[in-house]
């Protein structure tokens, strides 16, 4: 690909100061000699953006949330993109295949679809069923007008290939290899320290066993819960832990910027994930904050699902639970605290493991999709 030197655009509509994957994605293509912007909104406290190999665009929108934003931000990205050069778009989930799809058409350029989720089986959307056929109804005309679709792990590429007749390929959310963090042994994460931390990292929203999380922290004793992020939850969940009394027991740290979250991550000793099966997208997830554990070589507790099952059996890094009970959580989290043993086996099994599940590995199916791409540019 070297050469190439194709002006490659990339859409999403949040904030790219957190967006960890578009990072990674756009940095790979900038280093195999692309011009890459990333395009997202620009929010009323949005943080100043990191210094990147590609170029980053924010557009400023009136609108925060809602109906009435996604309509905003796809006009504006719309109008954006038509005086635009590129030789290839990539729409990062349902919420901009629109403009990306249209401005592609206009241009005579490929487009490139990129789900990070299965859009129309997120809880926001399959709890309100006229909103979920709009977006039903957009995926099943947009997604087979794609020159390419990827997504961030096997189970959801079969589902979402099988429901749309493309083809997608899985690229998985994994983070850059990472070298020290994980030779730490139990004992001396636990040196020094009067209380064992539980990290969550991610999003504070719905279906992320957050409550259940909370609750279970009334049990144990001896550890602290960190949630590292905000989202809608925000305010519900700091208005539970004053309600409990768990204001020594649960700490919000805010939003922490990726190049930050390494280093909370290496103060932890178990790593969370605990999703509600409220649909398939929850379902069949695989969460970068599963990869970032394990490059870490922090021991986690995640659900019973599909993917986290079959990455299990391959590498025995997990904890998983079988339900949201707060019992549930309290045994697997006093399992890990306690079980030196068995702890010190997942942690020596996550540095194995992290030498194959890195970006450093995963880049090279991104690449290949592009390579797909560009000699159709040529042609």
């Amino acid at each position: 690909m070297d050469g190439l030197n194709m002006k490659i655009i990339l859409a999403v509509t949040n904030d790219l100061a957190y967006d960890q994957r578009m990072m990674r994605i756009c940095s790979s293509l900038a280093h195999a000699n692309h011009e890459v912007e990333l395009v997202g909104r620009l929010k009323k406290d949005s943080p100043p953006l990191p210094e990147m190999p590609y170029r980053q665009t924010r557009l400023p929108c009136y609108f925060e949330k809602g109906k009435l934003f996604y309509a905003e931000f796809n006009l504006r990205l719309l109008f954006w993109l038509l005086f635009r050069r590129f030789d290839a778009l990539c729409a990062i989930d349902l919420d901009t295949i629109l403009p990306c799809l249209w401005a592609s058409r206009w241009h005579q350029k490929p487009c490139i679809y990129d789900a990070h989720e299965y859009f129309t089986e997120v809880p926001e959307v399959t709890r309100r069923p006229a909103i979920r056929r709009i977006w039903e109804g957009v995926a099943r005309y947009a997604i087979p007008r794609m020159s390419k679709c990827y997504t961030v792990g096997d189970g959801l590429a079969a589902i979402l290939s099988a429901r749309y007749g493309v083809p997608f390929t899985s690229i998985r959310n994994v983070p850059f290899s990472r070298q020290g963090d994980s030779s730490r042994t139990f004992s001396e994460q636990a040196a020094g320290r009067p209380e064992k931390i539980i990290l969550y990292q991610g999003a504070l929203n719905e279906g992320r066993g957050l409550e259940a999380a909370i609750d279970a922290m009334q049990e144990i004793e001896g550890a602290v819960l960190w949630l590292a992020g905000e989202g809608d939850l925000s305010l519900p969940l700091r208005e539970k832990v004053k309600e409990l009394g768990l204001a020594q027991k649960v700490w919000f740290l805010g939003f922490v910027m990726p190049k930050e979250l390494p280093e909370v991550t290496a103060q932890a000793c178990i790593g969370l994930n605990l999703l509600e099966n409220k649909g398939l997208s929850y379902y069949y997830s695989l969460a970068n904050k599963a990869f970032d554990y394990i490059q870490a070589g922090l021991p986690s507790i995640h659900m019973d699902f599909p993917e986290y099952r079959k990455l299990n059996e391959e590498w025995q890094v997990f904890e998983l639970v079988a339900d949201l009970e707060p019992t549930t959580i309290c045994e697997a989290i006093r399992k890990l605290l306690k079980d030196e043993v068995h702890y010190q086996k997942l942690q020596e099994n996550c540095r194995t493991a992290a030498l194959s599940l890195n970006w450093e590995q995963e880049e090279q199916k991104l690449l290949a999709v592009y390579e797909f791409i560009f000699p159709q540019q040529q042609s």
